[in-house]
Order: structure tokens, then C-alpha cells, then sequence
């Protein structure tokens, strides 16, 4: 019962992300113009720090290229699908592969059907090549820390190290999405589709796991299944 109900519950969770992005994806298709404005507005401000504050600006660019790159979160998630390789959790180490893997290939696909332009400044801080919406980075990041803190807790790691892994994951979710607009190589509506779109796969992959799960443990619990045992 406990297994259906968060299915049942993570399903609701990413259809409700899934349309929020469906909508900010919609939004900035059409060029809404108070979208535009609240997007410009903010990037504007930052940038104007970014280049009066060098040494704040190197700080952020160290985060975003190497603490919060997308590499080094893909890298993070190699290391726990090899772990449960390890352990013989096959089917939770493909689920874990293939949501990291369909997170990539999303992030591309819209990117390069949408192909909105990045800020573009007289004296950049940074730069990023591909299209902007939605931001790579905010995606991989809520990918990464979402499924990292679902395997703490379907191994039933203590709650402290649950709190600790939710509080490296926000630090990590949200500054990195910070550091992309502070560098003026996003704007925010990139980051929140990123958000949206990663948080929308990591409850996406925990619902479909535990159906998967449930109904294979009521098919192991069935006569058939008793009998095959």
C-alpha cells in the first residue's frame, strides 16, 4: 500500500511539473512580452555586478565549471549506478542510467527546436555555446541531487544523512542556477525550465519504479508466481 501511494503521489508530482514547464516552455515560444521583461531586468542588474565584482565573478565561475558543471553530476550519478551495479540492483541502476540519459537528450531536443539565443553583452564575463532554453546545468543539477537523495532513501539511510544530502542538493540546485545568470549566460526562464524540467523526470522515475515494483512483487506474490518460485 505504502509503495502505491508514492506512486501514485511522485506521478501527480511530475504531471505537475511537466505542465509548469509545458507552460513556461509555451510562454517563451510566443515571446511573452512580461516574461521578456522580467528576464531582461534581472540579467541586466547581474551582469552590471559581475563585471564591477572580478573577484566574486571567478568564484562563480569555478562553481558552475567545475562543482556544479553538468559533467560532474553525470559523474556523481555514474558512481551510484556503479554502486548498485555492484550490488546487483540492475533494474535500480538502468532506471537511475536511462533518467540521466533522458535528461541530456530532452534538454537537447528543446534547445535545438526552440533555439533561443543567449544574453548577449558588449563585455561578457562568460560564455556557453547551443541554445539557451532551458539551462543544462539547472537540469542535470536537480537530476542528479534528486535521484541521489531517492537512493538514500530507498536504502534506508539514516535522516541525518537525508537532511545533509537535501541541503547539499538545494545549495547545489539553486546556486548553480544563480551562477548562470550571475555569469549572463542564461536568462532566468532557462533556469526555471531547468527546474522544472529535471524535477519533473526525477518523480518521473520514481513513479514509474515503484509500479514496476508493485506489480512485480504482486506477481511474485501471486499463486502463478508462487508456483514458478
Amino acid at each position: 500500500m505504502q509503495s502505491a501511494n508514492l506512486h501514485r503521489r511522485a506521478a501527480r508530482a511530475a504531471a505537475v511539473f511537466t505542465a509548469l514547464f509545458l507552460v513556461l516552455l509555451a510562454l517563451v515560444a510566443a515571446h511573452w512580452g512580461p516574461l521578456g521583461t522580467v528576464d531582461r531586468d534581472i540579467v541586466v542588474s547581474l551582469h552590471h555586478s559581475a563585471v564591477r565584482h572580478h573577484g566574486f565573478t571567478r568564484a562563480n565561475r569555478v562553481l558552475t565549471d567545475w562543482f556544479w558543471d553538468p559533467w560532474t553530476m553525470r559523474a556523481l550519478l555514474a558512481v551510484a549506478v556503479g554502486w548498485l551495479l555492484w550490488r546487483r540492483e540492475w533494474r535500480l541502476a538502468l532506471w537511475v542510467a536511462v533518467t540521466a540519459a533522458l535528461g541530456t537528450a530532452l534538454q537537447q531536443a528543446v534547445k535545438a527546436a526552440l533555439g533561443r539565443e543567449r544574453p548577449r553583452w558588449p563585455n561578457p564575463v562568460d560564455s556557453a555555446h547551443y541554445a539557451a532554453f532551458p539551462s543544462g546545468h539547472a537540469l542535470t543539477a536537480t537530476v542528479a541531487f534528486g535521484l541521489l537523495l531517492w537512493l538514500l532513501a530507498l536504502h534506508g539511510a539514516p535522516a541525518k544523512w537525508l537532511r545533509l544530502m537535501a541541503a547539499v542538493g538545494a545549495v547545489s540546485v539553486l546556486g548553480v542556477g544563480f551562477t548562470r545568470l550571475y555569469l549572463g549566460v542564461h536568462w532566468p526562464s532557462d533556469v526555471l525550465a531547468g527546474w522544472l524540467l529535471g524535477a519533473a523526470l526525477v518523480y518521473g522515475a520514481i513513479a514509474s519504479y515503484e509500479y514496476v515494483q508493485s506489480r512485480t512483487r504482486e506477481r511474485e506474490a501471486s499463486p502463478e508466481g508462487r508456483a514458478q518460485s
